[in-house]
């Protein structure tokens, strides 16, 4: 497929690992901003880790989208040349002042960070991985803070987090032109967005779905590919395991550099404001712009419902750890216990992490669920919300799900997991009005398939209860979310941004 290019738009979106090559989330937040406003103008750059990991585009590219690039941050390199000479004593200092700053928990944003020419120039990637001032002075750092780690793990870590920084700076440096940088996180897209708005002299917006640096982290404590051979006396104590520190503090130093350069830093709930403030967000600029969603496209899908409550609890989501989709099936375990006929829909691709996606097959079989869950692949959600009697979500984190908010304009109430908006969204939070209108569903710990379970078969097995959570998810979603009220928010943003620049 031929990507649509131009030489300017009006709104350039930094798109890590979503939209147009990944469905559903953020990526279903950027089409619908950028169809929602047809008379501006957008352009994608996408950020992926390697070719193969992707399909294709999975959506049909909106007219307005005027310019669509992708680049692979973690393919294998393909330049073998050495560098013709070492980089200079300066750049050399320069680098290592960079270094004490990722170290430090507070301190100005050095200059370095920002300037194109340090990157494509001064200190080069070639440079920096094989030039020989740069190679003594990784050995020096080895020996001052790693030296149990066998270097050649310490050695890979610093080029593969490294490596991308190189490359966000030959996109920067070759991007149409534009009014506004907009990444809808921190992390790689975010630098970039940082980096270019410095480099171009344009404005930078910032919107946090989830907080990328928490995700981050909880991906790395987590990660087995992060590993090395500890001393008997440090095995199993994560605090010594240098590496994982590494990867997170380079997140959070690049998270600071993007919370420093935005103009606004937009959140979806009090509570993810909260969250960037603690990490280093000014306050001043924090705002709170919920999703929104079509509520009168999906409650006109209402009249469709049979009239009794169907016994299927649907999870829409990637089959990803993070969507905890094990939790879900120990819990539709649970629930066939004391209700037989309850049907459990898996609703989402299983092609992000096929291992994990087997894992979860397999497990359906080892519990006996085969008549009981089912895996539905991606399916429009206007067939699949009318045919449910129950919305669940068990993931670990969120930010504010925007399946939730559809299935409450579908009239369906919702279980959850305690993450992210989950909780105002359910029993409201935005203001005293909002909570008045009552629950919508109900709220759960995270990880915990009895009381998913529990839940389920409460509100499936009282019409009474069902039907008014559904009413007051209804309420709730019509006058707080609506998706005309979420795109009249950004454009004046947008608006009041390059009225700003040009000023």
């Amino acid at each position: 497929m031929n990507f649509p290019r131009s030489e300017r738009v009006d709104v350039m979106i930094l798109a890590e690992g979503t939209y147009p090559f990944i469905r559903g989330g953020v990526s279903s937040w950027i089409h619908q901003l950028i169809t929602g406003m047809p008379d501006v103008t957008f352009g994608i750059t996408f950020l992926g880790s390697r070719r193969e990991e992707y399909d294709g585009v999975l959506y049909t590219l909106p007219k307005n989208l005027l310019h669509l690039e992708a680049h692979y941050l973690f393919e294998e390199d393909t330049d073998t040349r050495e560098p013709q000479r070492d980089m200079s004593e300066s750049a050399m200092e320069r680098v290592e002042s960079l270094h004490r700053w990722f170290k430090k928990p507070e301190g100005e944003i050095p200059e370095t960070l920002r300037s194109l020419s340090f990157y494509l120039e001064e200190a080069t990637y070639d440079h920096f991985m094989h030039g020989r001032k740069a190679w003594d002075y990784i050995r020096k750092v080895y020996y001052d803070n790693a030296p149990d780690l066998p270097f050649v793990d310490y050695f890979w870590t610093l080029r593969n987090m490294h490596k991308p920084v190189w490359s966000l700076a030959e996109i920067a440096a070759s991007m149409p032109a534009c009014s506004i940088f907009h990444s809808p996180s921190t992390g790689y897209a975010g630098f970039l967005a940082a980096l270019a708005s410095y480099h171009y002299g344009r404005p930078m917006l910032l919107t946090e779905h989830g907080i990328y640096t928490r995700e981050r982290k909880i991906d790395l404590l987590g990660a087995d590919w992060i590993s090395y051979h500890k001393p008997a006396l440090m095995a199993g104590n994560e605090e010594f395991n240098y590496v994982k520190g590494m990867w997170i503090r380079f997140f959070e130093k690049i998270a600071d550099f993007a919370y420093v350069r935005s103009e606004k830093i937009l959140s979806l709930y009090p509570g993810a404001k909260a969250v960037q403030v603690y990490f280093g967000a000014d306050e001043r600029k924090c705002e709170v712009i919920p999703n929104g969603v079509d509520v009168d496209g999906l409650s006109a899908l209402i009249p469709a419902r049979p009239a009794s409550i169907p016994p299927v609890i649907t999870l829409i989501g990637r089959v990803v750890p993070i969507k905890d989709i094990k939790s879900f099936i120990r819990a539709m375990r649970i629930t066939a216990d004391s209700m037989p006929q309850v049907k459990g829909w898996i609703v989402g691709p299983m092609d992000e992490d096929p291992e994990y996606a087997k894992e979860c097959v397999n497990m359906v079989k080892a519990l006996k669920l085969e008549n009981n869950v089912e895996f539905l692949g991606f399916r429009n959600i206007k067939e699949i919300l009318p045919m449910s009697g129950l919305l669940t979500l068990t993931s670990i984190s969120e930010g504010m799900p925007l399946v939730v908010l559809e299935g409450f304009a579908a009239g369906l109430p919702a279980v959850t997991t305690d993450v992210g908006s989950c909780r105002d969204l359910i029993y409201g939070g935005l203001d005293e009005e909002d909570v008045a209108i009552g629950e919508a569903g109900a709220v759960t710990k995270i990880a915990n398939p009895t009381e998913l379970a529990e839940q389920y078969l409460k509100i499936l097995g009282d019409e009474t209860l069902w039907h008014r959570m559904q009413t007051n998810g209804l309420q709730r979603v019509k006058r707080y979310y609506r998706q005309e009220m979420f795109l009249q928010r950004y454009r004046s943003l947008y608006e009041d941004l390059e009225a700003t620049w040009r000023a």
